[in-house]
């Protein structure tokens, strides 16, 4: 059975409640979204048919600041997992105190099947269907999953073609020359690597740790480099199609243009010929879960053998695994504090958007850093304070920031 993403994100909300006991009228509020949009979105096809498609926003949480989160193309996108990465970028703006409420979109295609011009209308049209709920003052979308810069530089023309004006921060993640922030295309990555300097200090992992890598897109492939450039051995990666492993260390850069001329990481000449399938499974200090959700599950959980996991992808750990995890003392840095770079900087692009005026990427990554660190902080005191995991620590944290907000909004 298919893990319910939402439900894992509703359990983790339990056992937060379990931990601070925070109002139950608040508490009450917070397990289900304040709006989910749906929408048809008609595209006429290059052989002149019309498919129709469906798209979700779930709009979560605002009493911090406007809903703001991704949009993903993909097959498998559904309402239940739309609703639970909504949740998640509520705790994710909360948890790196940032203004800025949590919502999320997606639309169910497979975009490697359609033409640029196909995908150009399919990115229009959801624009289209969802214009009046969103803006820089009421919801912020991004790129997620499958979309990109170009298909935000789409999405921004769309909207100000509606607006009737230019409006930039409606949408962050757009390219450089339309007010998009320098760092933004790599800062998932490098908002990690900033918390996982930190964690590794707690753990007491040395320099040279080996690291396993599942998924090398966007966020996997980036930090990857940006690990191996620091001393780190990457010594196994992954894509859709299977892994590679090398435990004298992979060459990254080689890696990646080999990805990008065959499509894949298999097949690298550089690689050595190994009995296990699952990346999960290699003998490595730190495991990067970078893919899709529900990805380390009660069933293959104990083939773990990493001492610290940095929860790049969101919700890679189902609850049942999580908890499993915990008691073998094995640490896991959440997604929602892990992976938060992203969103840090589509906070700083909006700023600069506002501001007419825009910053150097010495300094966008200066201000990264500094929240990222202030925030493994933060996350570590309220993991002591309690007694508990990162995790909760992480969530503690974030939902405190969020009932305050609601509490001093009088919404009780």
């Amino acid at each position: 059975m298919k893990n319910d993403a939402f439900a894992s994100a509703l359990s983790q909300l339990e056992q937060v409640q379990k931990l601070i006991k925070i109002d139950k009228n608040i508490f009450a509020q917070l397990q289900s979204p304040q709006r989910i949009l749906e929408v048809s979105i008609p595209v006429k096809m290059d052989n002149g048919n019309i498919q129709v498609f469906t798209g979700y926003r779930s709009q979560f949480n605002d009493a911090r600041g406007p809903f703001k989160g991704g949009i993903r193309f993909h097959p498998d996108v559904n309402i239940s997992e739309v609703k639970a990465l909504s949740a998640w970028m509520t705790w994710k703006t909360a948890v790196v105190g940032i203004p800025l409420g949590g919502g999320k979109g997606g639309v169910i295609v497979d975009p490697k099947k359609l033409s640029e011009n196909e995908l150009e209308k399919l990115s229009r049209g959801y624009i289209q269907a969802i214009f009046k709920f969103i803006g820089p003052n009421l919801d912020i979308p991004a790129p997620d999953m499958y979309t990109d810069p170009k298909i935000m530089g789409w999405m921004l023309d769309e909207y100000e073609k509606l607006a009737g004006f230019h409006i930039p921060g409606v949408i962050t993640g757009k390219p450089l020359s339309i007010g998009g922030s320098n760092v933004r295309g790599y800062s998932t990555a490098q908002g990690a690597f900033y918390v996982l300097k930190e964690a590794v200090k707690k753990v007491g992992i040395r320099k040279d740790a080996t690291v396993a890598i599942e998924g090398f897109g966007n966020a996997g492939a980036h930090l990857a480099q940006i690990l191996q450039k620091n001393g780190f051995r990457i010594v196994a990666l992954s894509d859709s199609k299977g892994m590679i492993v090398n435990y004298m260390g992979l060459d990254v850069e080689q890696v990646k243009k080999y990805k990008e001329k065959t499509g894949s990481v298999v097949g690298y000449p550089g690689a050595e010929k190994i009995k296990h399938s699952h990346i999960i499974a290699q003998e490595v200090d730190i495991l990067i879960p970078s893919a899709l959700e529900n990805s380390i599950t009660v069933d293959n959980v104990k083939t773990v053998k990493a001492k610290l996991i940095i929860e790049v992808a969101n919700g890679p750990i189902t609850p049942g695994a999580d908890a499993i995890l915990a008691k073998r003392n094995i640490m896991v840095v959440p997604d929602i504090l892990a992976n938060a770079g992203g969103v840090v900087v589509s906070y700083l692009e909006q700023v600069q958007n506002a501001y007419g005026y825009y910053w150097s990427e010495e300094k966008v990554l200066k201000k990264l850093e500094q929240i990222m660190k202030e925030s493994f902080a933060y996350v570590w005191e309220q993991k002591m304070k309690h007694n508990t995991t990162v995790r909760m620590g992480a969530y503690v944290l974030a939902i405190n920031r969020v009932s305050q907000a609601m509490v001093d909004r009088g919404r009780m």
